[in-house]
């Protein structure tokens, strides 16, 4: 009787369960089928939903004339959907005659059970044209944009390229990635449950928005004439590479900046050295011979400025009032420093001389002197002053610091190397920008190459504006500075950059790269027009030159030629 009274309880409490999930499962399914009903309604379209995304074009970028620099053009993305395949064979025979593709590679991408399936990118627009042609079932042929650069080489490394995805990898194009990148649209289809597009219901359809057009201060014409001229020199000289800057130094617009050897834009993956055996590399060293192609030594790369420093350090010594022009030195061909013989580039020395005549000649002892005279820690003040150990900030990824000794680590041996440019590095950028501030007023400008964001239609949309700071140097000395070069190309070691009716200042350097065992050079000149009232001023830095080295015999020339064209083409006119 218990047993009986026992498995009555036990039913009761199964059944009692069983009606109680039954009816959890009830109400569950009343709260999905009632309360829940649209959000389930929205997730079952969706699995019938397919997105197709539409490539925004992407800015172009204009010199300051509106030469078009980085523009696009059409090309295609090939895919195929499985579940809408009707003849597999036709499909992998067309596409791999078409796409130059393996059939089995083509196969692969066919028979492979995916909602979409790229087979191809970057086709051409004709070959995407002819595809489209074939009305193969499953088969898509979607428009895009490459990224193209009519002039290939030019201004490789500050134009900079894109990557296949349509993003900017160095340069102006990563600089510039918001103003250029646009907004990509969408294709929303609707499928049935195998997949197949259903025909008569409508497509949602986003429209993409084009990027911005960026325009620039680099002048098509001045940077092309620069490129011809570094090209020129590099192959007389055998050099390693050469770079030359032209900017206006009353604002910082960079009119041209040039590092050859440049690549080509439009094939920025393969090497531009011709001896390099491409085969047997690794993927590492392949990786670091291409980063070592694309970098910009104007921006990326330090150097010791050797003479060109003399400009700072006149600047920094008349500021300071250690030093009058009529000053007198004498140079036996060296200086004693500690326990150091620093000798002067001319071996004889210069004899007596008053210190115009000293920078007219470069000559190292009377720069020993005055800043020795100045003292490690005024050395060190106006080094701060006059901008050198911060970056210029120009509008370029990758700006490399200067390299500095620690204030505490300033001998009498390294200050005294330190006046002519030896035994510190920094940018060639950054070299540019502080001689620009001493001989314009002693204005501290920024250097850049941004000038305004324009629409499609060419309205400008923004204008860039950028830091100056006053007080660099007095006007006072900024125009004696001013004087003191031209007399360095009118009568003294710049000579060889004397154009007859322009007044052009300037100054000469040849320094020694580490170890100084190993013989290398970097032969340089900045000069600038006209001497009186700035409007530009260049550089040029020729990288382990063979033959003869010295900047005013090699470098000199190279940016009297450029301004033999360029201040005409700017409407700089002879006095």
């Amino acid at each position: 009787m218990k047993n009986k009274t026992y498995n009555k309880k036990k039913m009761l409490v199964v059944f009692s369960g069983a009606v109680l999930v039954i009816g959890a499962l009830l109400g569950r399914l009343v709260y999905l089928m009632v309360f829940d009903a649209e959000y389930y309604q929205k997730r079952a379209e969706a699995l019938h939903e397919r997105e197709r995304e539409i490539k925004a074009a992407r800015g172009e970028i204009v010199d300051r004339n509106g030469m078009v620099l980085a523009t696009n053009k059409t090309v295609c993305t090939i895919s195929v959907i499985h579940s809408q395949i009707e003849e597999p064979k036709q499909v992998i025979a067309v596409l791999s005659k078409e796409l130059e593709m393996e059939e089995e590679e083509v196969r692969k991408r066919v028979e492979k059970v995916s909602s979409m399936e790229k087979v191809k990118t970057n086709v051409a627009k004709e070959v995407g044209d002819r595809i489209r042609n074939y009305n193969l079932a499953g088969v898509k042929v979607d428009e895009d944009f490459k990224r193209y650069y009519p002039y290939n080489q030019l201004a490789s490394k500050v134009l900079g390229f894109t990557g296949g995805d349509n993003q900017g990898i160095i340069g102006l194009e990563v600089k510039y990635e918001d103003v250029l990148k646009g907004t990509n649209g969408t294709i929303l289809t609707v499928t049935d449950a195998r997949g197949i597009e259903l025909e008569g219901v409508a497509e949602d359809r986003i429209e993409p928005v084009a990027g911005n057009t960026l325009k620039v201060s680099l002048d098509y014409n001045i940077q092309s004439f620069c490129e011809q001229a570094a090209e020129k020199v590099m192959e007389e000289k055998q050099a390693e590479a050469v770079s030359i800057m032209l900017m206006n130094p009353q604002n910082g617009e960079v009119l041209a900046m040039v590092n050859v050897p440049e690549f080509n834009l439009n094939d920025p993956f393969t090497l531009n050295t011709e001896n390099t055996e491409t085969e047997n590399l690794t993927d590492e060293k392949k990786q670091e011979l291409l980063n070592q192609m694309w970098r910009n030594r104007c921006i990326n790369d330090t150097y010791e400025p050797g003479s060109t420093f003399k400009i700072i350090t006149s600047a920094a010594c008349l500021e300071e009032g250690v030093v009058h022009l009529d000053d007198t030195f004498s140079c036996p061909g060296y200086r004693i420093v500690e326990d150091r013989k620093i000798r002067c580039h001319k071996v004889g020395g210069h004899g007596g001389e008053n210190f115009v005549q000293g920078i007219q000649n470069s000559c190292n002892p009377v720069f020993m002197d005055i800043g020795l005279r100045l003292g490690s820690d005024k050395f060190c003040d106006y080094f701060s002053q006059f901008g050198l150990m911060s970056l210029t900030n120009v509008d370029l990824p990758g700006e490399a610091g200067t390299i500095m000794h620690k204030k505490e680590d300033i001998g009498l041996v390294e200050l005294a190397t330190m006046t002519f440019g030896q035994s510190f590095q920094i940018t060639p950028i950054q070299m540019l920008t502080t001689v620009s501030s001493i001989i314009n007023g002693g204005r501290r400008i920024t250097p850049h190459l941004g000038v305004s964001v324009q629409d499609k239609e060419g309205q400008t949309l923004k204008t860039f504006s950028y830091k100056e700071r006053q007080g660099v140097v007095s006007e006072e000395t900024s125009a004696t500075m001013r004087m003191l070069l031209e007399s360095v190309v009118s009568e003294g070691s710049g000579k060889n950059a004397y154009i007859e009716g322009y007044s052009i200042g300037g100054k000469t350097a040849t320094s020694q790269t580490l170890p100084r065992s190993a013989n290398r050079y970097i032969s340089s000149f900045i000069g600038f027009a006209p001497a009186e009232n700035p409007q530009v001023i260049g550089m040029v830095i020729i990288h382990d030159p063979q033959g003869i080295y010295y900047g005013g015999t090699i470098a000199a020339p190279v940016l009297r030629d450029i301004y033999d064209n360029v201040l005409p083409y700017l409407g700089i006119e002879k006095g």
